[in-house]
């Protein structure tokens, strides 16, 4: 295996030198070659999906095979757009010049999948790698043997070994390709194994994206609508048997709705899988025994109010609803990654609060609902990968949001053109010509600084004899519109200079230039305006943060 895994490691490489990955067209030609591989293997990947995790068809095709083709219509349709070079406005300190960003790839790039959604957590990061030009080496999991098997048989019928390789095997295989100097790492799987690869990452200097976990909260305060609610809860707990990274994992209720949303839940999981999911064709089935076991080990001695049912055998794990009264029981100590599903209930808000902050950092995070403004109040308060109002699990549908964790839950994005530029260095570049050499950056600098200070100011708020380019406000502020030119409210940002009171600004005042301290009003007043008079342009600022000496002023060189 060690010689396996060196000799593909050094075709790669000798391939990525030789620049054919350069080549946008022949990247779009291997995609589209894979899609058509992925279409003629369908059948083949449901079987194998099913095999392993014991889902249906439809399941399969929804989470694992339809997400793997958006990401490749996705990747085709823009992958002209997202590889071509971009101008940018130039600084008028290197006047004149032309200023570009370009897309370049990173090179030789390790992917480490999980077993939960072995196709896709596979096969999509691999996409934007493929479309933004690197090489890669695919270690898929142990666990999803069968997945595995259909994963290297369609590799191998698009890539060579020194574009795309396969490289089966357990930990022992993860921990000697993490020896190597890859130009970037992509890892899916647990916290624990992420700060194994993280470290050996910073052996290299090598860029990560880790895609972790975490324990999910779920809030349903006391205005949600409790059958759309449950359904929502059901389908994003119990797809996949649970085993799905951004699942909610407890649910942190209002007392007075509990016990109806729990009947409702109830009555939700019969309506949806039957009264004996085990005879399901909906309901999947847990990865493994040893997984089987760890889950079974977690509801020991927890008061079970729906479910509980086990064959170790077959890898069924009924969905299961748990009671809690406090958080330092086992289950609330990690990551859930099964269908068991703990409530706790709260009386005040400010209790949920609380709750979440000793679980800092999710994957995700879920609220419902009717009180929309508490519900974007909440989700602006916490920090999480991603989340929803009034539904779990579904953001990560849409290819336009980028996908991934904070803090313990990750670190990097992907999805889409966040997956292309996860895999991308966008290195900038100017190009100036030789006919002309301004020396304003040359020493020595004497008679120069009055020159320079003004070309920097000019950097910052714009042309200077445009009169719509003069307000330069903080965000909040309202423009006196009587004989004003008002900035629309969306450049507001871009001519943002900021001034103590000690500063003295630049006034038109009809006769010519004269210095001047900004005006300070009393309060919290935040107001500007252009004026034109005469046919020359003069501003006024009031503006107080209400902090005393520590005032500060956004204000406008005006000429």
């Amino acid at each position: 295996m060690k010689y396996l895994i060196k000799t593909v490691f050094n075709k790669q490489k000798s391939f990525f030198n030789s620049k054919e990955t350069f080549n946008v067209d022949l990247r779009k030609q291997y995609l589209l070659n894979l899609k058509k591989e992925i279409k003629n293997n369908e059948k083949e990947i449901e079987l194998a999906l099913f095999k392993d995790l014991g889902k249906s068809e439809g399941e399969s095709y929804l989470t694992e095979i339809h997400f793997v083709y958006s990401e490749l219509k996705i990747a085709l349709k823009n992958i002209k757009k997202w590889t071509k070079r971009k101008s940018v406005r130039s600084s008028l300190l290197n006047f004149p010049s032309s200023d570009y960003i370009i897309a370049q790839p990173y090179g030789n790039t390790l992917h480490i999948s999980p077993w939960n959604y072995p196709f896709q957590l596979s096969i999509a990061p691999l996409i934007g790698a493929i479309a933004a030009g690197n090489t890669v080496v695919l270690k898929p999991s142990e666990y999803s043997e069968h997945t595995t098997e259909i994963l290297e048989k369609i590799i191998n019928n698009v890539f060579d070994e020194q574009y795309v390789k396969v490289i089966k095997g357990g930990p022992e295989v993860a921990t000697e390709l993490l020896n190597y100097n890859w130009d970037y790492i992509f890892f899916t799987g647990s916290v624990n194994v992420g700060k194994i690869v993280a470290k050996q990452a910073a052996l290299h200097l090598t860029p990560t994206t880790l895609e972790l976990g975490g324990k999910n909260p779920c809030v349903v305060d006391e205005t949600a609508s409790l059958k759309v609610t449950a359904k929502r809860i059901v389908w994003g707990k119990f797809i996949n048997c649970g085993q799905t990274c951004i699942a909610p994992d407890f649910l942190i209720v209002n007392k007075k709705i509990k016990e109806k949303l729990i009947f409702e839940i109830i009555k939700q999981l019969k309506l949806i899988y039957g009264n004996d999911p085990e005879k399901s064709d909906s309901y999947g089935r847990i990865i493994s025994q040893k997984h089987i076991k760890f889950l079974s080990s977690l509801i020991q001695d927890q008061k079970i109010i729906h479910g509980g049912k086990i064959n170790e055998k077959l890898r069924y794990f009924e969905p299961t609803l748990i009671e809690i009264n406090g958080f330092d029981s086992k289950i609330m100590e990690q990551e859930i990654f099964g269908p068991i599903l703990p409530i706790f209930e709260y009386n005040k808000f400010d209790e949920v609060d609380e709750i979440i902050d000793k679980y800092k950092n999710p994957l995700a995070l879920y609220i419902f609902t009717k009180n929309r403004r508490l519900g974007e109040k909440f989700l602006k308060k916490h920090s999480f990968g991603g989340g929803a109002i009034n539904d779990t699990v579904v953001h990560i549908i849409n290819d336009r949001l980028p996908f991934g964790g904070i803090g313990n839950s990750g670190m990097g994005k992907y999805h889409g053109e966040a997956t292309f530029n996860t895999f991308s260095h966008f290195k900038p570049y100017i190009s100036k010509p030789l006919w002309i050499d301004i020396p304003l950056r040359y020493p020595p600098f004497k008679n120069k600084m009055n020159f320079l200070s003004e070309m920097v100011l000019e950097d910052m708020i714009g042309d200077p004899y445009n009169a719509s380019s003069y307000a330069n406000v903080s965000m909040g502020c309202t423009y006196s519109s009587s004989q004003a030119t008002s900035l629309p409210t969306r450049k507001i940002d871009k001519w943002k200079k900021v001034f103590s009171e000690d500063d003295f600004i630049k006034f038109n005042s009809g006769s010519g230039f004269k210095d001047k301290k900004p005006e300070c009003a009393s309060g919290d007043l935040k107001k500007t305006s252009v004026v034109s008079s005469s046919g020359r342009t003069q501003a006024k600022i009031n503006m107080s943060t209400g902090q005393g000496k520590r005032k500060k002023f956004l204000g406008v060189i005006l000429k």
